[in-house]
């Protein structure tokens, strides 16, 4: 495997990242329009008329959820993990590492955070260069050693080069918007199926709107998945490997990784998608985590890397 069309990778993820800014909020339209269409609306032009009404509320709406999102997001996701700022002071080894690195890519460096668990796990994130960081657990400091552990920075380094983080951060905040409004469905849903409405229009208009909800967050969920490809995770190897000249300290790192990847602190399953290993939650029989699974195996992550040739 080799490293190729890195500049590539940039021009698609930075594609990709205004495909899914204009995509959202189209799927969101269609949604109500559906909705108004199918549900609300008597015919074609009521619903056209009910939509134009809508359509600024809808768009102003998810704007500002999506500009807060933005604005908030390192904070939240050091929220959801419990990440703390690692001081150079609390360890210089791991700021030595990551500056040499930074240094030959000649990137700007990220803001270093540190994880209270004894489990082995990493991520990158932030939108920006003002923002970019890389998380690291407590386990994974403690039990890699400097080759590995600098595997490890390099391929978080080059999921912030190839912009993967920022396509992450933009799918995972307009996936949340849909995830809100499913919830609000099925509330409703519940809340009028307890009633005694003999409204019988109403009624079906509110179970279409949380079948409908649920659909699109499906399709979505799904589309995001493969969207955002596992392929990732194998350029983001190979990235570190070019970098580091030594891909079998990446391949160790992993080896290490895969016996305790899992953060106790983080329930989030969004959050989860910026690791560098996100264990499913099923190990054994199907499952649809399996199935639509964020990475690719940890297994040919490491064969891959133990194979591979630097430069060739």
């Amino acid at each position: 495997m080799k490293v190729i069309g890195i500049q590539s990778q940039i021009r698609k993820n930075n594609f990709l990242s205004v495909v899914l800014l204009i995509a959202f909020p189209l799927l969101l339209l269609a949604m109500i329009y559906t909705i108004l269409l199918f549900g609300l609306s008597q015919n074609q032009s009521e619903a056209t008329a009910g939509f134009l009404t809508a359509a600024p509320y809808v768009l102003a709406g998810t704007g500002l959820w999506f500009l807060i999102a933005w604005m908030f997001h390192a904070s939240i996701v050091r929220m959801a993990t419990g990440a703390k700022p690692l001081e150079r002071r609390e360890n210089k080894r791991v700021y030595n590492l990551l500056e040499n690195l930074c240094i030959t890519q000649g990137m700007p460096m990220p803001s270093i955070y540190l994880i209270e668990d004894d489990s082995l796990n990493a991520f990158a994130s932030g939108l920006s260069p003002r923002f970019y960081s890389i998380s690291l657990s407590r386990g994974i400091i403690n039990q890699l050693d400097d080759n590995e552990l600098e595997g490890v920075l390099a391929h978080e380094l080059t999921h912030i080069r190839n912009r993967d983080v920022r396509v992450l951060i933009i799918s995972i905040i307009f996936v949340g918007i849909f995830s809100f409004i499913a919830e609000m469905a099925f509330r409703s849903l519940r809340f009028a199926s307890a009633g005694r409405s003999k409204n019988g229009k109403n009624m079906g208009a509110v179970i279409l709107l949380a079948v409908v909800v649920s659909a699109v967050c499906y399709l979505i969920s799904v589309l995001l998945r493969f969207g955002i490809s596992r392929s990732r995770e194998y350029l983001a190897d190979a990235g570190a490997a070019e970098l580091t000249r030594n891909p079998r300290a990446l391949a160790n790192a992993l080896k290490k990784i895969r016996q305790d990847p899992a953060i106790e602190a983080v329930q989030s399953r969004d959050v989860a998608q910026l690791f560098i290993d996100n264990p499913k939650p099923s190990a054994h029989g199907f499952s649809w985590d399996n199935l639509f699974a964020t990475h690719p195996p940890i297994e040919q992550r490491i064969e891959i890397l133990e194979n591979f040739i630097v430069g060739g």
